[in-house]
């Protein structure tokens, strides 16, 4: 010990310093303002679970943060060129797909089990059966067969030639050996599954890492995966505490009780502006602007709500540029269309509704709302101009939005209520099973160039006859819409592709199912020493390339 300090000493003294080795840090805390409705991978979808999953699973395909797609648990993309996808034709002549895929051979479940076609077929067959609960239905039934060549290698056999073959992200594999008994009353899956009754089991994962523990609505621990086949993450654990109140993440973050606030379901923008401006010296804040659509979705069978008049007209009378500049300083552009103005197929021409509330109060009178009493609009039948909004309670920006909506449409005579719910009650049940009665204020999160299928067909509506499976809460019917969605899947030229995604956007402007607002910008709130972290800015989470997270130098 002497010796070292001597040495230390010379080197000093001839202007030499030692540098001295990166803290060592076995864990790692993320705060996130949102705890996951459930944990099965396929009947859930939400920003919190899809982070979580990714350090715990990894998708057959997925976006990486250039926008690209890659292989994660297959070994290599299907190509006409390479001869692994191939042009087919069904009985009738119907023009269809075959298309190769093989499972990463060293993948493992957590309890050693290897990954075999036997789970690809056992999700297959979950996925065909609407009762399960599975949210991208449709993604199943347009996978006609599955050919099973051996353990590791298969075959899907499309009804139809898709566009986006390639991409099989939302076919997510659930372990057969541990599921199979759960399944055996499909309509009550989603409820007996071991990823809801048995959630630290660890042969449901086979990511870098696996859950390990789970306090309800508190936080949810993971640890590393022995099982694991790739790189060797960085973390012994990660812990991800949930606070719903996006103030208290800020609060928690500056006090130490968490070391990250995540991105893709953190703080609001403003707190993360505000943020920077007093603690960049002591943290690295990322801005990733992307695929994250903040919107209203209305329920159309509501007798206000079905007129197209009184939707076009909220939207007018909501000054979203001011919005955006005041409460985000223009860092979250107005959206005119779900699709994002850096997606390839945005049209430039789609109808755009700028802040006009004469026009707002003209549509009113149009659709019967002309008796004012004490500021706000009747109809003929006496029937008073009142909505009701939600959204998540304790996200501060949304809460702000909607304060700011409900002044502005009382300028024009419509009484704006609001009443929030815990984010695991208004994404688990209110919006999943269609309970809000009039209007919700969510986003939306996409990969590139995503058709919006599940949001916008008129079969995607959840019903509990279809075991709430599908997105389209508004309840948006539109036969043009649909025909223009399946077209979109199986018309792959250049010009029909962009004659399709300009209908869809034109039609989506014109009918207005959903308020659209803007495009958000999340912000990733870093200590100095996290390094590795790469938001993507769409769908597929940051978390997918855990390993890759590293302690600073």
């Amino acid at each position: 010990m002497k010796l070292k300090r001597v040495a230390t000493a010379l080197l000093v003294g001839f202007g030499l310093v030692l540098a001295a080795p990166a803290q060592a840090r076995d864990e790692l805390v993320i705060g996130i303002s949102q705890f996951p409705t459930g944990f099965h991978p396929n009947t859930n979808s939400h920003v919190a679970l899809s982070l979580i999953m990714g350090m715990t699973r990894r998708p057959f395909t997925a976006y990486n943060a250039d926008w690209e797609l890659v292989c994660l648990l297959c070994t290599e993309l299907p190509s006409r060129e390479q001869g692994t996808a191939r042009f087919t034709e069904a009985a009738d002549g119907t023009p269809t797909i075959a298309v190769d895929y093989a499972i990463q051979p060293e993948a493992t479940w957590g309890d050693g089990t290897p990954i075999t076609t036997e789970d690809v077929m056992f999700t297959w067959e979950i996925g065909r059966i609407p009762e399960s609960g599975v949210g991208n239905l449709e993604m199943y039934r347009t996978m006609e067969r599955i050919e099973v060549h051996d353990d590791k290698r298969f075959t899907i056999h499309l009804d139809r030639r898709e566009c986006g073959f390639e991409g099989i992200g939302d076919f997510r594999p659930v372990p057969a050996h541990l599921e199979r008994d759960a399944f055996a009353d499909p309509a009550e899956y989603a409820n007996r599954s071991l990823y809801e009754t048995d959630t630290t089991n660890p042969g449901l994962y086979f990511g870098p890492y696996r859950v390990t523990r789970v306090d309800p609505g508190a936080l949810v621990v993971l640890e590393r995966n022995p099982t694991w086949w790739g790189k060797a993450p960085e973390f012994d654990r990660i812990t991800f505490k949930i606070f719903e109140n996006t103030s208290a993440l800020e609060a928690n973050l500056l006090s130490g009780n968490i070391d990250y606030i995540a991105g893709e379901a953190g703080i609001s923008l403003d707190q993360a502006l505000g943020f920077e401006k007093r603690h960049a010296d002591k943290y690295k804040i990322v801005y990733r602007a992307g695929l994250l659509y903040e919107h209203i979705d209305m329920r159309l069978d509501n007798p206000i709500l079905s007129d197209r008049r009184v939707r076009r007209a909220l939207l007018l009378a909501t000054d979203r540029e001011a919005i955006s500049q005041r409460l985000f300083e223009g860092k979250q552009p107005v959206a005119h269309t779900n699709i994002h103005p850096s997606d390839a197929v945005f049209f430039e021409g789609v109808p755009k509704y700028e802040f006009s509330p004469e026009q707002a109060v003209e549509l009113l009178e149009e659709a019967g709302w002309t008796d004012i009493r004490d500021g706000i609009r009747h109809n003929a039948a006496g029937d008073r101009l009142t909505l009701e909004i939600m959204t998540t309670s304790g996200n501060r920006i949304r809460e702000l939005v909607q304060q700011v909506l409900q002044s502005m449409w009382r300028d024009v005579g419509i009484d704006l209520r609001i009443r929030n719910e815990p984010p695991r009650v208004l994404f688990g049940q209110t919006l999943r099973e269609r309970r809000f009665p009039d209007m919700a204020m969510f986003a939306w999160l996409s990969v590139p160039e995503n058709i919006p299928r599940t949001a916008l067909h008129s079969d995607q509506v959840p019903t509990e006859a279809n075991g709430f499976s599908g997105q389209n809460y508004t309840g948006y019917s539109n036969p043009m819409m649909d025909e223009t969605l399946e077209a979109l899947r199986v018309q792959c030229g250049e010009e029909e592709q962009t004659e399709l995604w300009n209908r869809v956007q034109t039609m989506y402007a014109e009918d207005l199912p959903v308020l659209p607002l803007y495009f958000r910008s999340n912000p990733y709130i870093m200590p100095k020493w996290l390094d590795g972290v790469t938001p993507t800015g769409h769908l597929n989470p940051s978390s997918l390339w855990v390993e890759n997270w590293t302690v600073a130098e």
